[in-house]
């Protein structure tokens, strides 16, 4: 043979291999992979052994999603040795739900140490068989937590049952393994519990609320019709429209069947005493008084002074209990608007006799009554971390998702007691997605040092929460769930000296083809290049990247929505006037994602100040009791304290009703264009020099707003405005021309 022929064919077979390798890019990463030469072929009839009677479920799994994929039809038997063979071994230092994975010239082996190691197997070879062709590999594979969870909320807007299994069958491609599922509160009751019929009758349906009629309005401003409310959830009962659905106990039991045989355990939460309007409006003796809705905040909440109230609890849970066979139950116990009980007789006397100190712990009572009959029943009992108000008790699992409540993952676990990682930021889907969302959820530090060996224990692992309250559809849960669930995953799953964010980032590449192939509307990635507001001096240019290969970018700069015949993007536009353009990105079937607005702005250089007056470092921040919603206003309402800051941020013990205003100066080192990152939960904004730079003003979920501004050289008067009243967040970037970030300590002065 020619010897640059057979050198052309080494190189061509290593670059073949190269590619190959390159487009099974496996998520969550396995703690060992060794990809090997050559490929399994599967055709078009495969036969699936399995080793036990215990692993026929596991087989009947994959035959199921070989055929939905691929369309190839498989025999499963017991025993033999068939294409691909499912066993078990008695190895434990594979771990639970360890397994290994060889694909070589005699077929696919699969080992797990359990049930769960076999079907996390299957999620790989899932992976993998996007096409008849398997590389060989080698595969040795354990999850690092043992909790690798998703909530969906099914009471602001209802899922069908359909649509449950298939989010499920999608989780259990990522190897999650705990579906938590909201399935009762105030907007609607989804459960059937055959010993109070109401509850279903008249709870699982309602007029439109404010809640629909956001996501219908969204939908119009938004041009975005996975925002309108389905017709198979709504009813017409007289002159009414009504929207809602159940689930029968018969179609709980599906869902069960079905999540066990992909590996996947369900939680329900029932949440009480709060949350709990779709009951109390239903059945009388559950409330306080007969007159129910809603307070200050939140709904009236059951009452645990009457006795009736707490045998209508256990006898609603003992119907769950027949439906879910696993070991853990959620109770809610989160947002309870406690005025009721400070003038109720029934729990000023229950608060009496047993020695209660105030209704908080009236709150940890009713808790503690319903954890010991959950114990009783052999179930362990989970809540939202408000149950650590009042005391907690020694066997209970906290859900930590108030980011406000920083040190409560410490008390949990210095308690003793499970922890779950649910923070409202990042691991709020429900939330919109930033284009720095991907890297907090990889990233998030599950285990932070400041814990011990021992409270590192007691940490189960992470979840993602979808609240509906915006998501009325199965096209906008799946779009906020994608891709920000492949991040959880890896965070769950994957050994922490695996992980890398870039790599994990390019890897997403496959991922995105392998979602469009399945049907899944996920979100592509945040377009980048840009911000939200760019500031040239001369000639500005517009520079838009994408990270999913099957998308393309249309835009316009004349205010109108973007559709498929706008102008695409193939090539940066540069621009020497203000222009304001409005980008969308577009699926290969045109279906379109959401708008992204930047605005190039044409400017001149702000002048600096000169300041004779001895200046220090940091910024001064006053803190006004503000319950209103708009920055303009928040200097009108009460001064509670005056803080110096080194940076701009909510000081340290500021809680409540926070409305803020930061001020002082910006030190700007040369002339340029200068960047502002400001990141806030709820509303905020920042002026320099009185001009408007970053508008951020409105109630809102963590949301980062990215602006420029040209500036001298200089002091610069600067003022962030601030409002929030659960929590929140505030967080301001600031970055020179070359993209560097600026030390806070460096350039704020008052």
């Amino acid at each position: 043979m020619n010897y640059k022929r057979f050198l052309f064919l080494i190189v061509l077979f290593v670059s073949c291999l190269a590619d190959l390798q390159a487009s099974v890019s496996i998520v969550p990463i396995p703690n060992q992979i060794t990809w090997n030469n050559g490929v399994y072929k599967l055709k078009q009839t495969v036969s699936i052994s399995y080793s036990s009677d215990h692993l026929k479920s596991a087989a009947l799994y994959l035959a199921e999603n070989l055929h939905s994929v691929l369309g190839v039809k498989s025999k499963v038997k017991l025993g033999g040795n068939g294409n691909i063979r499912l066993s078990l071994t008695n190895d434990q230092s594979l771990g639970a739900s360890g397994y290994r994975l060889t694909v070589d010239k005699n077929g696919v082996n699969v080992v797990g140490c359990d049930y769960n190691g076999v079907v996390c197997a299957i999620a790989t070879i899932r992976q993998m068989a996007m096409k008849t062709e398997l590389q060989y590999v080698s595969i040795t594979d354990r999850p690092h937590f043992v909790w690798r969870g998703f909530m969906l909320d099914c009471s602001r807007h209802f899922f069908s049952k359909k649509e449950i299994e298939e989010l499920i069958n999608l989780m259990a491609l990522y190897k999650l393994d705990r579906f938590h599922w909201h399935l009762t509160d105030d907007q609607g009751w989804r459960i059937e519990i055959k010993q109070y019929p109401l509850l279903t009758l008249k709870g699982a349906w309602r007029k439109y609320n404010n809640q629909d009629s956001i996501c219908m309005q969204n939908a119009r401003l938004q041009d975005n019709k996975d925002l309108n409310l389905p017709q198979e959830n709504k009813r017409i009962e007289g002159k009414d429209t009504l929207y809602g659905g159940y689930y029968s106990q018969d179609d709980i039991r599906e869902v069960v069947a079905y999540a066990k045989q992909r590996g996947i355990g369900i939680i329900p939460e029932i949440d009480m005493p709060g949350h709990f309007l779709s009951a109390v409006s239903n059945y009388k003796g559950l409330s306080c008084f007969d007159k129910v809705g809603w307070g200050r905040v939140f709904s009236s909440p059951i009452c645990p002074g009457k006795d009736s109230a707490l045998e209508f609890c256990r006898n609603v849970w003992k119907e769950i209990f027949a439906l879910f066979p696993y070991e853990y139950v959620h109770i809610g116990g989160d947002e309870v608007e406690k005025g009721n009980w400070k003038k109720c007789p029934d729990c000023l006397r229950r608060i009496k006799e047993n020695n209660l100190k105030n209704e908080e712990e009236l709150q940890s009572w009713f808790i503690h009554q319903m954890e010991k009959y959950f114990n009783e029943n052999r179930r362990k009992m989970i809540g939202w971390d408000e149950i650590l108000e009042g005391g907690l008790s020694k066997s209970a699992t906290v859900s930590w998702w108030r980011t406000w409540v920083p040190d409560a993952v410490d008390q949990v676990t210095a308690h003793g007691n499970d922890v779950i990682y649910c923070p409202g930021s990042p691991m709020y889907f429900s939330q919109h997605e930033q284009n720095t969302s991907l890297n907090e959820i990889y990233t998030y530090d599950l285990q932070p040092s400041r814990l011990s060996d021992s409270q590192k224990s007691h940490v189960l692992g992470v979840q993602a929460n979808l609240w509906a309250e915006g998501i009325p559809s199965r096209n906008r849960m799946f779009y906020m769930y994608f891709p920000r669930i492949l991040a959880l995953s890896e965070l769950a799953w994957s050994n922490p000296k695996n992980m890398n964010f870039d790599d994990f980032y390019n890897r997403l590449t496959y991922q995105f083809e392998m979602l469009h192939r399945l049907g899944v509307p996920y979100r592509t990635p945040s377009l980048y290049g840009f911000n939200n507001i760019n500031v040239f001096t001369k000639k500005g240019t517009l520079t838009v990247g994408c990270k999913d290969s099957l998308a393309t970018v249309r835009y316009t700069t004349d205010g109108s929505f973007p559709n498929c015949k706008s102008t695409l993007y193939t090539n940066p536009v540069t621009v020497d006037e203000t222009t304001h353009f409005i980008l969308r990105a577009f699926n290969p079937e045109g279906r379109a994602d959401e708008m992204v607005k930047a605005d190039f702005v044409k400017q001149g250089f702000l002048e600096s100040l000169d300041i004779d007056k001895k200046l220090t470092f940091g910024l001064s921040a006053e803190w006004h009791e503000f319950p209103g919603v708009k920055c303009s206003l928040i200097g009108n309402a009460p001064l509670n304290g005056v803080y110096d800051i080194d940076d701009v941020m909510i000081p340290s013990g500021v809680k409540g009703n926070i409305g803020l205003i930061i001020q002082g100066y910006i030190k700007v080192p040369a002339d340029g264009v200068y960047t502002f990152a400001l990141m806030s939960d709820d509303g905020s904004w920042l002026k320099i020099d009185g001009n408007m730079v970053v508008d951020n003003d409105r109630e809102q979920s963590p949301h980062e707003m990215i602006c420029q501004q040209a500036l001298k050289a200089g002091l610069h008067r600067m003022e962030v405005r601030y409002f929030d009243h659960n929590g929140g967040m505030l967080r301001l970037r600031v970055s020179d021309q070359q993209g560097q970030r600026l030390n806070p300590k460096d350039i704020y002065v008052h």
